[in-house]
């Protein structure tokens, strides 16, 4: 089974997300990391030092490999900030590391742009 595959209880084709994206976070709207959509972000192979929910276990699979930030908003359908709060929580509890984007990948560049809207595109 697919990290996204037990997404199917919490997202209907017709009504979208079951549960407000901000419920996720707990009401919260700021990370306790500063992350840019383009960080890079993987796990550690460590253990989480804490309590997982069902969001930062999916996020959590998703990192097995280099994945941007944007990436991992993308597959489990939440907005930026959320996925960066789950992310932030991940790096508070030593499961997953993150690195700011390399200087070459200026986020005003249209090249980058087009490449993270392709990307973007082929998820959904």
């Amino acid at each position: 089974m697919s990290v996204l595959d037990t997404d199917e209880h919490w997202f209907d084709d017709a009504a979208g997300r079951l549960i407000r994206p901000y419920t996720v976070s707990n009401g919260r709207t700021e990370p306790t990391t500063r992350m840019e959509l383009l960080s890079m972000v993987i796990a550690t192979g460590r253990p989480p030092q804490g309590q997982l929910g069902p969001e930062h276990a999916q996020a959590l699979g998703l990192c097995g490999s280099v994945i941007t930030v944007a990436e991992i908003a993308a597959r489990l359908r939440l907005p930026a900030v959320v996925t960066k709060i789950l992310l932030s929580d991940l790096v508070d509890l030593g499961a997953v590391d993150t690195r700011s984007p390399a200087p070459m990948a200026d986020s005003t560049n249209l090249t980058v742009l087009e490449a993270i809207l392709d990307a973007l595109e082929r998820r959904i």
